[in-house]
């Protein structure tokens, strides 16, 4: 068992995460009501496990591989009660405190991302706004780096001709 002290570094580091968590969580359900479960479900399961966290390497990256696994285990659950993994795809607005068209401008890029499919679009959110490394990317999804280059690459193919797309309708 940890001692107190430990246990609350361990809870403000693991609360700290949670908008970094909700992002990453979003990627992966494409709901906001389905990404704070998970986030909630996450954040119970690290804390009831806390006393296997070692202190080695990022926190950051043990909890987006449980909230990726956890994740995983819900797809499989929604296939064998509804025959389908198809989830709803919803978006929350942004807290942005910016101005109105740089809000329009983030929500867009937010929906671009979202609208990618989730391998792409988590790798994309991990490396590009996260700032993970393609190896600790790897191993938060459980996939090999090759594959994190491959797909980082694709998505951001696909978000520069849909950015590109934008603009030449706005012109």
């Amino acid at each position: 068992m940890r001692p107190a002290a430990e246990m609350k570094d361990f809870r403000r580091d693991l609360v700290s995460l949670l908008p970094k968590l909700r992002r990453f969580a979003m990627t992966l359900t494409r709901n906001a009501s389905d990404a704070d479960d998970l986030v909630q479900e996450a954040c119970e399961r690290a804390i009831a496990r806390s006393h296997l966290w070692n202190g080695d390497g990022r926190l950051e990256s043990w909890v987006y591989a449980m909230t990726r696994n956890l994740w995983v285990d819900e797809i499989r659950k929604r296939k064998v009660r509804s025959g389908s993994a198809a989830a709803v795809f919803e978006l929350d607005q942004l807290n942005v405190e910016a101005t109105a068209e740089k809000a329009v401008y983030v929500n867009q890029v937010q929906k671009m991302i979202l609208s990618m499919p989730e391998g792409l679009a988590s790798v994309f959110l991990l490396v590009n706004v996260e700032g993970h490394s393609y190896r600790e990317t790897a191993e938060i999804l459980g996939i090999p780096v090759g594959t994190v280059m491959s797909r980082l690459s694709t998505a951001r193919l696909r978000l520069a001709a849909m950015l590109s797309e934008s603009t030449e309708r706005r012109a």
